[in-house]
């Protein structure tokens, strides 16, 4: 895979394990500014660690990861600093059930210390673009799947972070509503914004025709450019 966009994120010799289970075994790879990447793989292949590793979430057993050229596996890196410029959107949504759509979008925005102004200028127009502009005085109960799924992406991508990681972000959504969420993922990038998403969903990846990154007992078996599911056979 070449590209001449700057390396985002460069990852060397990455290994995690959990006491005697070695998760990740040595992945090097690079990730470029404005690049969709799709990580696919069986179950336990190391998916979702290796994303959790990306913003720190999992601290590395060995290896470095660099994001925008700085080491975030060294001990004396501002971790909060750059989690800032990552978003992250799990599968489990992990709203806060106690506030509305907007409150939840606004609460990522206030852990950075934003002004009350920039908030209330961005928060609305986050909703709008994920298709929400309605639904911020909502509370999460009061959502379907996908409209979760949407305020999750919003409270993600509030900051404006350079990069969005997604794991399994249409996981619990039936196919119309993951269509929905794919075509929302690709207005995110086609404004700027990297993603590198863990994905089962085999005829989103198809039809997408993004790079791929196979994962297979936590090492990359395979890495194409434009391809899918299909490709892996």
């Amino acid at each position: 895979m070449t590209t001449n966009e700057k390396v985002l994120i460069k990852v060397e010799n990455l290994q995690k394990s959990f006491e005697d289970n070695k998760v990740l075994d040595g992945i090097s790879t690079e990730i470029h500014q404005g690049e969709v990447v799709a990580v696919i793989g069986p179950s336990g292949s190391g998916k979702s660690t290796f994303l959790r590793s990306l913003n720190r979430l999992e601290i590395p057993t060995g290896g470095k990861i660099y994001f925008e050229g700085v080491d975030i596996t060294a001990p004396e890196t501002d971790i909060d600093h750059v989690r800032q410029k990552i978003g992250m959107a799990f599968q489990q949504f992990n709203l806060l059930n106690s506030k509305t759509v907007y409150e939840n979008v606004a609460f990522a925005m206030r852990v950075i210390e934003a002004p009350g102004r920039i908030i209330r200028r961005n928060v609305p127009a986050v909703l709008s673009l994920v298709g929400l502009g309605q639904k911020g005085r909502s509370y999460p109960n009061q959502l379907s799947g996908g409209e979760q799924q949407r305020t999750a992406l919003a409270r993600a991508i509030a900051n404006n972070p350079p990069i969005l990681i997604c794991d399994e972000p249409t996981g619990n959504l039936d196919p119309e509503t993951a269509y929905g969420i794919m075509k929302l993922l690709d207005d995110i990038n086609k404004r700027g914004t990297t993603i590198v998403m863990a994905t089962h969903a085999r005829d989103i990846v198809d039809a997408m025709q993004k790079r791929v990154v196979t994962l297979h007992k936590g090492h990359i078996i395979r890495d194409i450019e434009k391809g899918g599911y299909s490709d892996e056979a």
